[in-house]
């Protein structure tokens, strides 16, 4: 049986975890770091805004990455006195944090892509900016593969959002790679280049959007879908011995949910047994529910017919 004194938070130990959430964090820091001198160098001095804009998406993945490396030695910690509830929410600021930091960098890259949008270039992009975007879609795509991989075996939805920032820096690799190429292929298309930078920003729009907005729901504590409450109200209704199941409530933390509902068993068994029958049916949904990591139930006697 699971042990229901512990929320479940994912496959491994929470050191293991950490470790794991750190690996990854260290290993795209490192990363981030290297694409963003490197696209920051070959959008100046190769003469593409679309590519400096790039470099510049991959320095704000460099400071999420911190925040993960940090906010994970206090969001896997088991709750305590003060955090009763445990500490998942501080991943949900965290997560905040990648989001708001997506949404500031897309929209300085849009507003300076705008106001730029009349210029001319005398010469079109370099050639080392078009390497320095090809380079960036591989890298990126392959450090969001692992890093989406681990989020979601460890259940950390903040690793989970980091992933998608790494995912959003290839794809506005993309368009940085295609407006160079245009811009080199037909030099008087220098206005292409703009528009790469701008078309840079939507995909980063996008990318903090399915970010910020999950963890805005859970910090408002909005319940679960209809769904997630009929599969826990079924799991519970299997339980031997309860009656009925009523006002099952929820609310979201880290990546899981925490759940407080009423059942009803029969009205002539002793404090014991009811007692068993509650415990059992938070076993059951700690163990098949979908992410459940905390359960209360309050007992209740089935009313006479």
């Amino acid at each position: 049986m699971h042990n229901i004194d512990k929320p479940y938070q994912g496959e491994g130990t929470p050191s293991h975890q950490i470790h794991q959430v750190k690996l990854v964090a260290w290993t795209g820091m490192l990363i981030n770091v290297l694409l963003s001198v490197f696209k920051v160098f070959a959008g100046y001095f190769g003469r593409s805004q679309a590519v400096l804009a790039d470099g510049f998406h991959s320095i704000s993945d460099t400071i999420t990455d911190i925040a993960i490396i940090v906010g994970v030695n206090y969001w896997r910690q088991p709750p305590d006195e003060t955090h009763p509830h445990g500490h998942g929410r501080i991943e949900t600021i965290v997560t905040q944090f990648i989001g708001i930091a997506l949404l500031l960098v897309a929209t300085g890259i849009f507003y300076r892509a705008i106001v730029t949008l009349h210029e001319m270039h005398s010469e079109s992009p370099d050639i080392i900016a078009l390497i320095a975007a090809l380079v960036s879609i591989v890298s990126k795509e392959v450090i969001y593969q692992w890093t989406v991989f681990v989020g979601k075996r460890i259940k950390s939805s903040a690793l989970v959002a980091n992933a998608w920032h790494h995912r959003s820096d290839a794809l506005s690799s993309i368009p940085a790679a295609l407006a160079v190429g245009a811009a080199r292929l037909y030099p008087s298309w220098s206005f292409v280049d703009h528009v790469g930078a701008i078309i840079v920003s939507l995909f980063i729009l996008q990318a903090a959007w399915r970010i910020v907005w999950p963890s805005l729901k859970e910090l408002a504590d909005t319940g679960a879908s209809p769904e997630i409450k009929n599969e826990i109200e079924e799991i519970v209704l299997s339980t031997e011995g309860v009656r009925s199941v009523h006002r099952v409530r929820t609310r979201k933390i880290g990546y899981g949910y925490q759940v407080d509902l009423h059942i009803q068993v029969e009205g002539n068994i002793t404090v014991v047994a009811g007692h068993n029958i509650s415990e059992e049916a938070k076993a059951r949904l700690i163990q098949k529910g979908p992410n459940i990591i905390d359960v209360i139930v309050h007992l209740e006697p089935q009313k006479p017919e």
